[in-house]
């Protein structure tokens, strides 16, 4: 008798996909159009590096506060 258990790449990739979802839902604070976004002003020369990594942290820690949840937190609930 063989019982059906996930492999860790499914387990992975429906994490993946759940991290999409929230994402496309609104339910994640650190998107990845937020995340590009900083990434662009600190190419552009707008702010430093480190100044858009102490945004992201204010942004991380600010979206229980909002409803949200963050990236990472969005992964492991998958």
């Amino acid at each position: 008798m063989q019982e059906n258990h996930r492999t860790r790449f499914e387990a992975a990739m429906d994490k993946r996909e759940a991290l999409k979802t929230a994402e496309a839902a609104g339910q994640v604070a650190d998107n990845m159009d937020v995340r590009l976004a900083l990434m662009a002003r600190v190419h552009s020369g707008e702010i430093t590096l480190a100044q858009a990594q102490a945004e992201l942290k204010k942004i991380k820690s600010g979206a229980k506060r909002a409803g949200l949840v963050t990236r990472a937190q969005a992964f492991s609930r998958g």
